[in-house]
């Protein structure tokens, strides 16, 4: 295995490593990608196979616990209520993620001079527009314009179908007078840029075979790999090395595929391992100069965990609802009770998504994303017969505000296959967050039952669904103070010059929308910032 310098090492393959990858293509910089899962091929995916259902309780579960693949790291979370879920690939979790894709809104950039709580981020909405754009382009995005959340944007394809299941639930929005729009995803619904619009499988979380989903794997990585990019796959990183002397990062040590520790160097290290991951890797990153973890001298690195919590209410209705067709992302999505309203008894607020209907598999051993299995024998014949098909949903989105208790540390005893200690979660929900989702629940029955439904299942207490952990934010938050934040306004570590964070660690603030299509705008603009700055990128 060579290991040559090269000047730019991403630790991670997932959405930001890619994105910023493209974005300094243009340097003509030697860059090298580490990822820790392997190089799948699309055929690969169990989506192809007949059994596909079976995948989501095995070797492409989203908790990386159930997998236990030798390039997974397990996960401590028994002092959380909601576990990370991941998918360690070139790819990353862009390869089961469901594609939604609506923009953070200019309000959430700014939560601390607004409304008092969370941070403000150091860049916002205007700025991060023409990223919001180019990467809009580079993946593929289908949306209506003229929505009046997002002024002056529209998506380049037209929208994917809303089906009976959304044009149903949008006649509940509208009874009740309440904002909704179809929502943007990174799913084709037209041909584009060589790749086949989406054939309405409803397999997105087991790899997309027709390539229609915007996972990095069809989108960035083939055009990087084409202009020269190296990924070396199946390679893990231990620790990233520094130069005491100058406090320089120098490269990394990791456990290559041939089941060896290498040394590899470079001029700039990037960290592109998301909320739990970046943090873990810094941890792990001990020396004289940084006895606490890599970039962590002000004991920041790994706090201010954020998810979003969500829970679900589902309503049956008289006719089939026809959810399983068509994609799994988000049909329609409404923002009304996104914003602070003083009349409310919490801050900031939530998203109602309406998500098309599992399989039938999915269904029964874990209902409508309500966790409440249906029961075995005749009540289960009837179950499925009579109350499956004629299901919808609407499931809460909540912006989690960022706390130092919810935090990412190492275990102390827990190890991945390599012997690395893995990730510890400590994470309890909030008073304002169940204060959100109480009332969320509240107008989403009310919506599904201005909508026709017969009858609403709903969680009806606090508790979140605990897979909600999709969404990894703030632990290693941005920000113009070093005694607050782990890096600046364009992603450099305050402490290590050369260290870029490029992933939704860096979020100071949550939003209540999916985070990947801003992950990658910033990953973008930190890209672009790099390369305005770099005649004094180490200064």
């Amino acid at each position: 295995m060579q290991n040559e310098p090269v000047d730019v090492l991403i630790i991670g393959a997932g959405a930001s490593g890619a994105a910023i990858a493209w974005s300094l293509l243009e340097t003509r910089m030697r860059i090298l990608c580490l990822e820790q899962g392997p190089h799948l091929d699309d055929k690969e995916f169990p989506s192809r196979d007949d059994g596909y259902e079976l995948a989501r309780y095995g070797k492409f579960s989203c908790d990386p616990n159930v997998r236990g693949l030798k390039q997974d790291y397990p996960i401590n979370a028994d002092d959380s209520c909601i576990m990370p879920v991941n998918f360690n690939a070139v790819g990353g979790s862009t390869i089961n993620f469901l594609g939604h894709w609506p923009r953070l809104k200019p309000s959430d950039f700014r939560t601390q001079s607004l409304d008092g709580v969370g941070a403000d981020w150091p860049v916002d909405y205007d700025i991060l527009a023409p990223f919001y754009d180019m990467n809009d382009r580079n993946t593929g995005v289908s949306g209506l314009g003229g929505n009046p959340a997002y002024l002056d944007y529209t998506p380049e394809l037209p929208p994917i179908p809303m089906g009976k299941l959304g044009q149903t639930l949008a006649k509940g929005f509208n009874e009740k007078g309440y904002h909704w729009w179809p929502s943007d995803v990174s799913i084709l619904s037209q041909d584009h840029d060589g790749r086949q619009k989406c054939v309405n499988a409803g397999t997105c979380d087991l790899g997309c075979a027709a390539g229609a989903k915007g996972g990095t794997n069809f989108t960035y990585w083939p055009i990087l790999e084409n202009a020269g990019v190296e990924v070396r796959s199946e390679c893990r990183v231990r620790e990233i090395l520094v130069d005491e002397a100058t406090g320089f990062a120098t490269g990394v040590l990791y456990h290559g595929v041939d089941g060896q520790v290498h040394e590899q160097k470079a001029e700039l290290v990037v960290v592109a391992c998301n909320g739990v991951g970046t943090p873990r890797l810094l941890l792990n990153s001990k020396s004289k100069a940084f006895p606490d973890g890599l970039a962590n001298r002000n004991g920041m690195v790994g706090k201010n965990l954020m998810f979003h919590p969500l829970t679900g209410v589902a309503g049956v209705f008289d006719e089939p609802m026809l959810g399983h067709e068509g994609p799994m992302a988000c049909s329609i999505l409404s923002q009304e009770f996104y914003e602070t309203d003083p009349t409310r008894d919490f801050v900031r607020g939530y998203g109602l998504h309406s998500g098309r209907s599992t399989t039938p598999m999915t269904y029964a051993l874990g209902g409508y994303g309500i966790d409440n299995p249906i029961p075995w024998g005749a009540e289960h014949r009837e179950t499925m017969d009579n109350v499956y098909p004629f299901l919808a949903g609407l499931t809460v989105v909540s912006e989690d505000l960022p706390e130092q208790h919810n935090c990412v540390t190492l275990d102390p005893d827990l190890t991945d296959s390599d012997g690395i200690p893995a990730p510890k979660i400590t994470y309890r929900l909030g008073d304002n967050t169940r204060k959100m989702l109480r009332h969320g629940e509240e107008r989403a029955k009310d919506i599904l039952l201005a909508a026709g439904a017969k009858k609403v299942l709903a969680k009806g207490d606090d508790t979140v669904w605990w897979r909600a952990g999709w969404h990894q934010m703030g632990t290693c938050r941005m920000g113009d103070d070093p005694e607050t934040s782990v890096v600046n306004g364009w992603g450099r570590s305050h402490d290590v010059k050369n260290l870029f964070i490029v992933d939704g660690s860096i979020f100071p603030t949550a939003g209540a929308v999916n985070p990947t299509s801003t992950i990658q705008a910033m990953a973008l603009f930190i890209g672009d910032s790099i390369k305005t700055n770099i005649e004094t990128l180490f200064d």
